[in-house]
């Protein structure tokens, strides 16, 4: 509820004199409210009391003003200015930084192009690969020097999210009794599938205090890089979780906007630098109780009278509708994908691994990335020739083989990239899933060798050394795999990953002048 008259510290805040300046104000009415007048952006707490944040008082709103700062400067350098306390002068004025009763305080900010927010790239079309691995690159970092919390065991933690669930869905007239009854015990079977596992990572220190309100529309590009920032400063509850669930309202916020590549994206580059396997199979879970959260909260607005009831009930039920999605459980399935370099096993793979298992799709275990971690080098350093010898990339497919067994312990679906040109390596894997009792599906990508010498001599970036010389050797090894399909990979991408799809998901018939056949 309002609990303070803020009219004036807003009346003061829209005159541009106020900052020296001569243009228009424009505001933006979130939680808090945002001035933007010239190159610069002021932020107020609104005068509220709620559950979960109390801005009552002048003085509360002045710390939680340093704390924004304070916490966002870590993620967002440069972005951040300051707080000024806004204070009321003689005569009853109001001013910047006075010497009169503190009234209100405000952070100051460098305003950024509104068109740089991610959610408003989604919107244009703008967000790419490139963009999306530096955004999963800079959490990990952020979650790598966040402080550990241990409160309570993970399952408590989630518990607590789930009776705010619960409690807000109560409230609410959007959805009937019934369903929400249904829904609740969705998730509360799942918690209690997942408490074990969710405990040990408490334990381990995987609950940190984090960002806690990481989606889309709180990532923009600053200086030409992606920087988070509007944190969750005001409860140290709500930012006090899994570094997981975290990461899952940004996966849940691609996935619900029609992005499912780049959720898998973003989950992969995540785990590729933060070494978190073992939560791999959690992050369904995690999407789907983010889902809930802003089923509930979007519920509540509606009744609160707000002037588009219309567009938020179908808001809150699109989430709804999400959130049981992304609780279904999926078979775990493992997916092997092999080829020559130059044949499009990697981006074969990141196609794919979206429509495999639950959201936000696969993990793909993938031999160059593999490889550069064991030689603790990034992704794009070009390794010396030496970590190509036989006994290296044999140390590089058990590891493969490991991390895949260990997904599907857990039921999770793995998609696995590699050249898999030597027998011994094509065995490791498919016992792997036989071991397991998964269903598996072996891919052989070919293509003409002078499309492959083309692709493997234009290509720059990415994980592969390969060059030419080293696609000169593979053929000359003539790898011919007899129990993996033959895939003509000299096709466009969606039609290649359609194919696979299809056939990993048990229809093997084949149509007219399909070109996915037995190996021979």
């Amino acid at each position: 509820m309002i609990v303070d008259d803020q009219q004036a510290t807003v009346a003061f805040l829209y005159n541009p004199a106020a900052y020296g300046e001569s243009g228009p104000v424009e505001a933006i009415d979130p939680i808090s409210r945002i001035f933007l007048v010239g190159e610069r952006a002021y932020k107020i707490k609104r005068a509220v009391r709620l559950p979960y944040v109390d801005f009552s008082t002048p003085a509360l709103r002045l710390a939680a003003c340093e704390k924004e700062v304070e916490l966002n400067s870590r993620t967002a350098p440069g972005l951040y200015l300051g707080v000024r306390r806004i204070t009321r002068e003689a005569g009853g004025k109001l001013a910047f930084g006075g010497s009169g009763e503190l009234v209100d305080a405000a952070i100051e900010m460098v305003r950024f192009d509104q068109s740089k927010l991610l959610d408003r790239m989604a919107v244009g079309g703008e967000l790419t690969p490139a963009l999306m691995t530096a955004v999963a690159r800079m959490i990990v970092r952020y979650h790598r020097v966040a402080p550990e919390i241990h409160r309570g065991s993970g399952s408590s933690n989630l518990a607590g999210v789930l009776a705010i669930n619960e409690a807000g869905f109560a409230t609410s007239h959007v959805f009937e009794q019934a369903e929400i009854k249904a829904f609740t015990e969705i998730f509360r079977t799942a918690l209690a599938r997942h408490r074990k596992l969710l405990d040990r990572r408490e334990a381990a220190g995987k609950i940190r205090r984090c960002h806690g309100d990481l989606h889309l529309r709180n990532i923009c590009l600053f200086d030409g890089e992606p920087r988070l920032f509007d944190c969750i400063e005001f409860n140290e509850q709500i930012a006090s979780i899994d570094v997981l669930y975290d990461l899952a309202f940004l996966l849940m916020d691609l996935w619900h906007r029609g992005f499912p590549e780049l959720a898998n994206l973003v989950a992969n580059r995540y785990l590729d630098e933060a070494d978190d396997e073992d939560g791999f199979i959690l992050l369904p879970f995690f999407m789907a109780v983010r889902a809930a959260v802003r089923a509930h909260v979007t519920a509540t607005q509606i009744e609160e009278g707000s002037a588009d009831s219309g567009g938020l009930i179908a808001e809150a039920r699109s989430y709804f509708e999400l959130a049981r999605t992304l609780l279904e459980e999926k078979p775990a399935r493992l997916i092997a994908i092999g080829g020559l370099s130059g044949s499009g096993k990697t981006a074969v793979a990141e196609a794919l691994a979206a429509h495999v298992g639950a959201p936000p799709g696969a993990r793909i275990v993938e031999s160059d990335r593999i490889r550069k971690a064991l030689h603790g080098v990034p992704a794009e350093t070009k390794l010396p020739d030496r970590a190509y010898r036989p006994e290296v990339s044999d140390r590089v497919y058990r590891e493969m083989a490991w991390r895949a067994d260990l997904i599907l312990a857990e039921g999770g679906s793995v998609v696995a990239d590699a050249v898999f040109d030597r027998p011994a390596d094509r065995e490791r894997i498919e016992k792997t899933a036989s071991e397991r009792g998964v269903a598996f599906a072996g891919f052989w990508l070919e293509a003409d060798p002078l499309v492959l010498w083309q692709r493997v001599s234009e290509r720059s970036g990415g994980p592969s050394d390969a060059t030419v010389d080293i696609l000169s050797r593979q053929l000359q090894r003539k790898a011919t795999p007899s129990t993996w399909r033959k895939v003509d990979a000299d096709r466009k991408l969606a039609d290649i990953a359609a194919e696979l799809r299809r056939f990993s998901e048990g229809d093997t018939s084949q149509k007219e002048g399909s070109s996915l056949h037995t190996a021979s």
